[in-house]
């Protein structure tokens, strides 16, 4: 007998639960904003459109100079600036799928809360339809079931109004959970389709980029072609070198003047050099060398370290404050530091540089990311050194030893 009762209670439980979330008309508030929103996702989107417009426009100027040689070095700058803008494209694609992830975690994470909230709310509304029958107050209730229409439904509410003003309120909340529970899942579902879609863009930008770095590459080498046409342009990249490195002496200089005359040290680390890339591996030194394929100074200014990519980190050889960080033909991105007085380090090809003019940079901090920006046939760090005005080799050679120099270091054969 007890069994039939229970399940008869369970019955009328269910219902009643059904019939009364038709009475519950109103909306219902949903649960507090997320940590992750939408917002967030279509910020990161608007982003992609406007690189996605650059991207449309560096196109249109590649093809205007597809055909015409004596562009080349103009070409470079247009692919560095394509490739900057696929890096960027790139980013934006791992950031959308990093918000993506994290909007299914929390998603998943609220459907959870919200479906353990439905559960409790719906034992509440059990108790609360057990309490009335042990206390015999079903009558509103069987008028309720009594009708014979959805419309005759709505006609007896009148009846039932006041009785219900408690019930109604776990009626919508039942109702509101239910509607969130929805939504959830809806928005899980939209969540994962997107992120799916945006690995797949991922994939594609990273094999674009790797066919523009290839493309970029072998525009400097198409100089090659024409020997008297080479040797013009080397000889207006090695000028625009020289007045570069001019003008960022004059700024380490006017630096060290403003420092004393505020009565500040002008010697931001008088200690020796590190390694500003992890590789200990050198293409060119300072000096006569053969031009490397043809192309590039055959009275190098600085020294190329090998052996890095496209995401290696540059380090800063020594304190000091930065005074250039911008793109040249000729260096590509680079950022010149200024250490103290006729002290100065340059790094240049550079993929991106991660520090401005006026930092203050320590020993060690990472400034860049290597990479074959400029007059460079592959990626590698140009790095000068200047001393007392003057650019000096960095390495230790052995045959005069320095204090401070590199040291530990391979040559390469053509070195």
């Amino acid at each position: 007998m007890k069994k039939k009762a229970g399940k008869r209670l369970h019955h009328l439980c269910r219902s009643l639960f059904a019939a009364a979330l038709v009475l519950a008309l109103a909306g219902a508030d949903l649960l507090p904003a997320a940590a992750v929103t939408w917002a967030d996702v279509n910020e990161l989107k608007d982003e992609a459109n406007s690189l996605d417009a650059e991207k449309k426009e560096l196109e249109a100027q590649l093809d205007a100079l597809a055909d015409d040689k004596s562009q080349a070095v103009a070409r470079k700058e247009l692919l560095d600036q394509q490739i900057a803008n696929t890096e960027a494209q790139i980013a934006n694609v791992q950031a959308q799928i990093d918000e993506y992830a994290a909007l299914i975690t929390q998603t998943e994470q609220e459907l959870t809360e919200a479906e353990e909230q439905e559960a409790a709310q719906y034992e509440l509304f059990c108790d609360r339809v057990r309490e009335m029958e042990k206390q015999g107050e079903v009558s509103y209730w069987a008028v309720l079931f009594r009708a014979t229409s959805f419309t005759d439904l709505l006609g007896r509410m009148d009846a039932v109004n006041e009785v219900m003003k408690y019930d109604q309120g776990v009626i919508d909340d039942l109702k509101a959970l239910q509607a969130e529970i929805e939504e959830k899942k809806a928005t899980l579902e939209t969540s994962k389709t997107e992120s799916e879609a945006a690995r797949s863009e991922l994939e594609s930008k990273k094999s674009e980029l790797d066919s523009q770095r290839s493309e970029a590459n072998a525009v400097i080498q198409e100089l090659t072609a024409n020997e008297n046409e080479t040797e013009a342009v080397l000889a207006d990249l090695e000028a625009e070198q020289d007045a570069l490195w001019a003008e960022a002496q004059r700024l380490s200089d006017q630096l060290v003047a403003e420092q004393a005359a505020n009565g500040q040290s002008t010697e931001s680390n008088p200690g020796g050099y590190i390694w500003p890339v992890d590789s200990r591996y050198i293409t060119s030194t300072v000096g006569g060398r053969a031009s490397p394929g043809g192309i590039g100074s055959t009275n190098h200014k600085g020294t190329d370290i090998g052996r890095v990519g496209y995401t290696s980190p540059i380090y800063a050889s020594k304190s000091g404050t930065v005074i250039v960080s911008q793109y040249s033909s000729s260096y590509g991105n680079y950022v010149v530091i200024s250490h103290g007085s006729g002290n100065t380090t340059l790094y240049a090809h550079m993929s991106s540089r991660k520090v401005s003019v006026g930092e203050y940079v320590n020993q060690g901090d990472v400034i860049g990311i290597t990479g074959s920006t400029g007059n460079s046939t592959g990626p590698h760090l140009h790095f000068e050194v200047t001393e007392n005005g003057v650019r000096v080799n960095p390495l230790n050679d052995g045959a005069e030893p320095k204090m401070g120099y590199l040291t530990g270091y391979t040559l390469s054969k053509s070195a």
